[in-house]
């Protein structure tokens, strides 16, 4: 299918409320990062997981983590469009492959998010992270996972996902302090 066929598809897509794509955070960029938005499907994560394609490889850790991704996805949508104040949401990404999941930039926030389903974090886990850092240190970060606890791997604060989620109050900075 050619690229104007897809992104037609995607477009009606966006138009019924069904989906949005996120944009490539690349304000003042030292690195090559990808150009393409990343899209994600603006309905409930079960319909979501439901409608995924599946097949033998693919783990329910991984349909999981999507799921919880695009959770994430939803309530930072929600908590920018009803708080005061002008942020935006998006993405970052290289060339390389280092993503980080979520750019909130605004004019009172800075913060890098990386999504993990997983209920352990280890210095992998953040590096993408502290790439980003590297080239945005006036940025916050913190990574979002399925555990229990607050931690600090290689100085990145890791966030049980739920205690975020449920910090996410319109008028407030991030609950990354």
């Amino acid at each position: 299918m050619n690229r104007k066929t897809v992104d037609g598809f995607v477009n009606v897509l966006e138009d019924l409320l069904l989906g949005f794509r996120l944009g490539v955070f690349s304000k003042r960029a030292q690195r090559q990062l990808v150009q393409h938005p990343k899209f994600y499907y603006y309905v409930d994560v079960g319909v979501f997981r439901s409608f995924r394609p599946k097949g033998l490889l693919d783990s329910p850790e991984e349909i999981g983590g999507a799921s919880m991704e695009g959770l994430v996805a939803q309530h930072l949508r929600a908590w920018i469009a009803y708080s005061k104040g002008d942020r935006a949401l998006h993405f970052w990404r290289t060339r390389a492959g280092l993503e980080v999941d979520f750019v909130v930039y605004g004019e009172d926030t800075f913060l890098a998010i990386e999504v993990k389903r997983s209920r352990k974090v280890s210095s992998k886990d953040v590096r993408p992270l502290l790439t980003f850092l590297k080239d945005y240190p006036q940025a916050k970060a913190c990574l979002l996972y399925g555990g229990k606890e607050r931690l600090k791997v290689n100085g990145v604060l890791c966030l049980p996902c739920e205690e975020f989620l449920r910090g996410l109050v319109p008028d407030s900075p991030a609950p990354v302090d």
